[in-house]
């Protein structure tokens, strides 16, 4: 018990912030340590133990964002729900354990796990995944072979392969089929290092974010939305006159945060009118919008500098009890959002796609970026650039933007493009299609952030082949569980 949890809390450990990718595996080799050669009932319990002390000190930012009005039980809900499909992983884990080549089934079945979590219920929480881990080091490049779901195998593999030396080392025997097993996706992410392209084969584009900043009230921020347009709108003024002086260059595109707006069906906002104006370049703005038909959203808008409003991007992954809330009466105990919003938002059904200057820019809304369809939707539709705005300022100064940035970090590698990512007040960055950073601000202040881009058009394995690899993983996890099945109802 005791190394399941210094196990799971080893790995909140190595998450971003903090750059130790190659201590992940190791950490997953104490859970999977623990589970080897068990009985499916224990390995649920050392699972769940695992689990939660993973995702409670991960989770942290939930705590500083509602305690004050809450206490501490959505924190701790959310935390022990995930922890369930850590429980379910170290069951099957543990069936699969006693098989040949268990390393290989003991990962499969893991990602099997991820998967789940990743989905249901209410559309799934991603938050955690093993692959958000290795946002630098040696298994990164795996992303753009087979996306974030073939870093977690890999993680896995080289964790389980690891515990089983460690269970073979008292035998003294059968050290050699481990020790391959794990040097291999490490072999094989320092073999794809040189393909991950990064030159401008599509031209190359300025662009400019905006951070306005936001004041650090946690959940009074929630009927701020006149603080959050007017601060941006005042930086991006600012950013106007530097560009007029000729202190700044001028962009060929500007990104401005998540919520910045608030519009009707007309999208009227002269204030930010006259700024792309002044500016002279299309600017992309995120915002909460009322369709026609009544409808709410949480969009990305294309602002012309001449004719105004135009292309839009609505996010299309809403975060469950937030923007879109199951079980309103039980809900409003634990959710502020019941209250701000009488209806529900409507998520989007199309990647996003807009043309911003000389790019074509595949959009993704904070929380989007955490799941894997909408980024190879939006590389698939010719994207050549990537942009995240968000809106993190509920959080205060907690690990959250930079988990959230490590995922940026995974997926400009995973479609082999550079990536921005908007803020309100911070963590907003401009990344390179290799996953590194080149600029990045602060939290919680007004920083502006220009740079200059590749614009690529090449696609990635892992773009193309989008879904295969998780369900051939799938397939394998579910194959050997069943094959477990198969053979204990064969000896019975």
């Amino acid at each position: 018990m005791l190394l399941a949890v210094a196990a799971g809390f080893a790995l909140y450990a190595v998450s971003p912030p903090h750059d130790v990718w190659w201590l992940a595996p190791v950490a997953f080799a104490g859970f999977a340590l623990v589970v080897l050669g068990r009985r499916a009932r224990a390995g649920f319990g050392y699972g769940l133990l695992f689990g939660f002390a993973f995702m409670l000190p991960l989770l942290g930012w939930l705590q500083d964002f509602l305690s004050a009005q809450f206490g501490p039980w959505p924190w701790l809900g959310v935390a022990a729900v995930e922890a369930l499909f850590f429980g379910l992983a170290g069951a099957g884990m543990a069936r699969v354990s006693r098989l040949a080549a268990a390393p290989v089934w003991m990962a499969a079945v893991f990602v099997v796990a991820e998967s789940l979590r990743s989905s249901v219920p209410f559309g799934g929480f991603p938050w955690g995944r093993l692959a958000f881990t290795q946002a630098t080091g040696a298994l990164l490049p795996l992303a753009s072979l087979g996306g974030a779901v073939f870093v977690t195998f890999a993680v896995a593999l080289i964790g389980a392969a690891v515990a089983q030396f460690v269970a073979r080392l008292r035998e003294r025997s059968g050290l050699v089929a481990p020790v391959a097993t794990a040097l291999v996706p490490v072999l094989a992410g320092l073999a794809a290092l040189p393909t991950i392209g990064t030159e401008p084969d599509a031209g190359t584009a300025r662009v400019a974010v905006i951070q306005g900043n936001a004041p650090d009230i946690g959940l009074d921020l929630l009927y701020e939305d006149d603080v959050l347009h007017d601060n941006h709108m005042r930086a991006a003024d600012r950013f106007a006159d530097d560009v007029r002086a000729g202190r700044v260059p001028r962009p060929d595109l500007v990104v401005l945060p998540e919520q910045v707006g608030s519009w009707g069906p007309a999208k009227y906002d002269p204030e930010l009118s006259r700024i792309a104006a002044e500016i002279g370049v299309p600017m992309l703005v995120g915002g909460l919008g009322v369709d026609e038909d009544g409808q709410l959203r949480n969009k990305i808008v294309q602002w012309d500098p001449v004719t105004g409003p135009g292309g839009e991007y609505h996010k299309q992954h809403l975060v469950p009890f937030a923007e879109t809330i199951p079980m309103r009466p039980v809900a409003r105990l634990v959710s502020p959002f019941v209250d701000r919003f009488e209806r529900d938002m409507v998520p989007g059904r199309r990647p996003g796609v807009l043309d911003a200057g000389p790019a074509r820019v595949g959009l993704g809304m904070c929380y989007d970026v955490a799941y894997d369809d909408v980024f190879t939707g939006a590389t698939r539709e010719g994207a050549t650039l990537l942009a995240v705005p968000t809106n993190n300022a509920w959080y205060g100064h907690s690990e959250m933007s930079y988990q959230q940035l490590a995922m940026s970090r995974l997926r400009a590698v995973e479609h082999g493009r550079a990536v921005v990512v908007a803020a309100t007040s911070g963590v907003s960055a401009i990344v390179r299609p290799d996953g590194t950073v080149a600029q990045q601000t602060g939290q919680f202040v007004a920083q502006n952030v220009v740079g200059e881009v590749p614009l690529r058009s090449s696609g990635t394995p892992a773009t193309w082949l989008g879904n295969a690899p998780l369900w051939v993983l799938v397939a394998l996890g579910v194959g050997a569980l069943a094959f477990t099945l198969r053979r204990r109802s064969r000896d019975v």
